[in-house]
């Protein structure tokens, strides 16, 4: 019998259906686990995803399997009865890749490696602007980006935070980062950018005594941040399963055509 870890929101709704899911079909400890199933919305699938990074590469990576139980759900898939274990068996794998992040604070202080399923992002700390400096591959590409901060997305993550500040969705097939600025103020109408996967991207903070800006990967926030540099990491692969005919590349394709 397939082996099944259960990672649930806090919610009551979540937490009833893992009561149920759990007694049904038994819980096994992450490591022990063929496939890992997150109840929630999105944030409890990230979590998740992060506790299967965590795991390390001594053996491979269980796939993760959403079911919906929260607000937001772009990743998860309907929360139906039925056998599990057969919605499992016909799922279809989306494979991801984070992104790698470090840096610097400002007071010198190394930020160690973080990973990021879904985007790297820069935001403002104080009353004033943003401002960064941005360098791809050693060349530099903007002397200065004023406003609100900035956000380099993975595919998988084009359809979260990036799409919110109006950056591209981005199909799992296109091999492209999305750059997108948060609230640009110089230059004004500069959109962002579409970069190849294996860019590697640095942000230096410009002033950041006056203008100090914190950096997140995925949820885990370091502040304030003097530079810091991002990359794929093609290492590193994480699979999501969803139900036929709800691949993350149709869900991704779909969202295009939403009003």
């Amino acid at each position: 019998m397939t082996a099944l870890a259960f990672r649930a929101a806090p919610s009551p709704r979540a937490q009833a259906a893992v009561q149920e899911l759990a007694q049904r079909y038994g819980d096994v400890p992450l490591a022990k686990a063929d496939i890992v199933v997150a109840i929630g919305g999105d944030g409890t699938l990230l979590d998740a995803l992060h506790s299967v990074l965590a795991l390390g590469a001594s053996r491979p990576l269980p796939p993760v399997f959403g079911l919906m139980r929260g607000t937001v759900g772009f990743l998860m898939n309907d929360f139906e009865d039925g056998d599990l274990l057969e919605r499992l068996d016909a799922a279809v794998p989306s494979v991801i890749h984070p992104l790698r992040m470090h840096g610097e604070g400002v007071e010198g202080d190394r930020i160690p490696e973080q990973l990021a399923c879904n985007e790297v992002a820069l935001r403002r700390l104080a009353g004033q602007s943003a401002a960064i400096r941005i360098t791809v591959d050693g060349d530099l590409r903007m002397e200065e980006l004023r406003g609100d901060g900035v956000i380099l997305a993975t595919p998988a993550g084009s359809t979260a935070y990036n799409l919110s500040a109006h950056g591209p969705i981005v199909p799992l097939g296109a091999n492209v980062l999305a750059l997108t600025p948060i609230c640009p103020m110089r230059p004004r109408r500069w959109a962002g950018a579409l970069l190849p996967r294996a860019s590697t991207v640095r942000f230096d903070v410009l002033d950041p005594a006056i203008r100090p800006v914190a950096a997140t990967a995925d949820q885990r926030q370091f502040v304030p941040v003097s530079w810091i540099e991002v990359s794929e990491a093609p290492d590193r692969a994480l699979t999501v399963l969803f139900d036929v005919g709800r691949s993350l590349d149709e869900r991704v394709v779909r969202a295009q055509f939403e009003l």
